[in-house]
């Protein structure tokens, strides 16, 4: 089986004008949609908001890693915002500049665990960080995460 990229350009949002959790997520969700990695947009946003009321998922950094297991995701994805304003995301050193939404199938194995730890490892590294929120172009980073992530 073809397995695709998790992040490709067309997923990056480059200088997002979203200020909220609630607009960035959904910003990122119709990337997801467009590409066909989400085929029910609200049912997706829905199951990344009721994770994001168990705990937030702001961590140092500025850094936001929203994420859901959902039935309308059909192969595992990160959609990468970048945001020179910052979006609150519940982390104590401020809001998030550098948005990673992960969405994962309900019926896989727990690869959307491995993702999510290979970014929580990725974006410690001060390089990493600033080479993402420094970018550009959307197919830079979609090159990074294929290299340093997936």
């Amino acid at each position: 089986m073809l397995r695709l990229p998790i992040t490709t350009p067309s997923l990056v949002v480059i200088d997002s004008a979203s200020t909220t959790k609630d607009q960035i997520i959904r910003e990122l969700a119709a990337r997801l949609q467009a590409e066909g990695r989400v085929t029910d947009i609200d049912s997706f946003v829905a199951d990344v908001v009721r994770r994001e009321e168990i705990l937030a998922t702001g961590i140092q950094g500025g850094i936001g890693i929203p994420h859901a297991r959902s039935a309308s995701v059909t192969t595992p994805s990160v959609a990468v915002a970048t945001s020179a304003t910052g979006i609150p995301f519940g982390s104590p050193d401020g809001p998030a500049h550098l948005i990673f939404l992960i969405a994962a199938p309900t019926d896989t194995d727990d690869s959307h665990l491995q993702i999510l730890a290979a970014i929580a490892r990725q974006v410690t590294r001060e390089d990493f960080r600033d080479a993402l929120q420094t970018a550009t172009e959307p197919g830079f980073i979609a090159d990074i995460m294929s290299k340093e992530v997936q």
